[in-house]
């Protein structure tokens, strides 16, 4: 069984919570606010692909510039 290490925030596990909170919020906000706010998750749902595919994620841009460190950077030194 894999288990992720948790012992620092690194960039990958930063994105992993950053996407659930953003599904997690906008599947609450679909129901109690207006539908169209389902089509933010199928956006987060689309991005987590792209991101598995290619490597490219703008939220991962985004942490890097706040000095978020991948976990491969970080068992480096």
């Amino acid at each position: 069984m894999y288990k992720a290490d948790t012992q620092s925030w690194y960039l990958e596990r930063l994105i992993r919570l950053f996407a659930g909170i953003f599904i997690i919020g906008s599947v609450a906000l679909g129901f109690l606010v207006n539908v169209a706010w389902f089509a933010f998750s199928g956006l987060v749902g689309m991005m987590l692909t792209i991101f598995a595919l290619t490597g490219f994620c703008p939220m991962s841009i985004l942490l890097y510039a706040r000095c978020a460190r991948a976990l491969q950077m970080l068992d480096d030194g």
